[in-house]
């Protein structure tokens, strides 16, 4: 079986153990040379560009995806030609568009947070003033990580981006008083198999995650982690998903508001690499594929995943640096701090505010996952996190 994965970034790195584990050929469409899934990269191209893609996906048996971001008329000529793309076109269109995926979820019945669409500067301030004289605006296309999202308490604190917006508008939303994020996945196959991983925490700061938090109790109740399912269950089969479906939620109080959602592996989930009996990569490819799905059980009490934003270049520099002592010098250091820590690296240039790799740790206890994932991750030069 060939499976094309269109994006060469992390997430289709980290596909690639998976796949030749479970005996599939992975190929890659990149955007660049030294993209970081370049072991697997076939094509290097424009996932914009309608005959490079259609060319990449000649020989395929499935295409998924590395981000949401190729066209939808794209998506549907490789559907026309009969390509099995998973997910849908359907189910990524509301990735792809903010404002489209409030108002499908609105239909599907899911809990949200009041929201609008907004056009004008009247409309705008009539939201600020409905919500209670603060609220979030987003751009409907693109946009994640923090970028394309504010914080506005007036109309003029967004009039850059409604002057740009034309009659698409933006999207509004109230400004949540919410207890904490946390963030619900699980993988549904093409047959209609579905698989939860449990509920996570996620920690925010300056819009990236930079913490995920699993545990096997304590860490919610059981009404609010069977809500999460439940929610999750409800949009994925409202929206026809295949594959892994990330929904980012707000906590407040037992009550659940779904914030964004991601259609394939996603930031939230890479614990479950070292901390599941399937990891998410894994499942994501079981589940294009029609395969059977694996189990999504936790394999130690309490899973701690930290982001390594920012880092040190001499190790994450894509082609390294070269010098073998220093590379050993940084990586010893940090693995010094905790030598049962998983380090992954994604080949990507360090720069700031850019995740370069994540570090995990399992223990039988919560804040000693924490505090050794931390750890590592500040002695290879996270931002954020000390």
């Amino acid at each position: 079986m060939k499976i094309g994965v269109i994006g060469g970034g992390q997430l289709a790195r980290m596909m690639i153990p998976a796949s030749i584990n479970l005996g599939i050929e992975l190929q890659v469409l990149a955007e660049a040379e030294n993209s970081s899934a370049h072991l697997a990269a076939t094509s290097v191209g424009d996932y914009r560009d309608m005959g490079t893609v259609l060319a990449f996906a000649e020989n395929l048996d499935v295409i998924t995806f590395d981000h949401e971001h190729v066209p939808q008329e794209i998506l549907e000529a490789l559907t026309a030609r009969g390509k099995s793309v998973q997910p849908p076109a359907s189910a990524l269109a509301l990735a792809q568009d903010k404002l489209w995926m409030r108002e499908s979820l609105s239909k599907i019945g899911a809990p949200l947070p009041k929201w609008a669409r907004v056009s004008d500067v009247a409309e705008l301030d009539s939201f600020i003033q409905a919500v209670g004289g603060k609220a979030i605006v987003k751009t409907p296309i693109g946009g994640y990580d923090g970028k394309g999202v504010r914080v506005v308490g007036s109309a003029s604190d967004a009039s850059d981006w409604l002057s740009s917006s034309g009659s698409t508008g933006l999207l509004a939303e109230e400004l949540v008083p919410f207890d904490r994020e946390v963030s619900q996945l699980l993988a549904r196959s093409t047959t209609g198999e579905i698989k939860f991983w449990p509920l996570v925490e996620t920690v925010q700061r300056e819009g990236i995650c930079t913490l995920v938090r699993a545990s096997q109790q304590g860490l919610f109740s059981e009404g609010v982690q069977n809500r999460a399912t439940e929610i999750a269950q409800e949009i994925a089969e409202g929206i026809g998903l295949t594959g892994v479906l990330a929904v980012e939620m707000f906590q407040v109080g037992e009550e659940l508001l779904v914030n964004e959602l991601a259609m394939r592996p996603h930031n939230s989930g890479h614990w479950t690499i070292d901390g599941s009996v399937t990891s998410q990569f894994e499942q994501h490819l079981r589940a294009v594929a029609g395969l059977p799905l694996g189990s999504a059980e936790m394999t130690s009490s309490a899973v701690v995943m930290a982001n390594i934003i920012g880092g040190k270049s001499e190790v994450f520099y894509s082609g390294n640096t070269g010098d073998v002592e220093t590379e050993k010098q940084i990586l010893g250091g940090a693995l010094a701090k905790a030598p049962d820590a998983k380090i992954h690296i994604y080949g990507k240039d360090a720069r700031k505010a850019r995740k370069v790799g994540h570090v995990t740790v399992a223990t039988e206890s919560l804040p000693e996952s924490e505090r050794r994932a931390v750890a590592v991750a500040v002695a290879l030069g996270a931002e954020n996190l000390s």
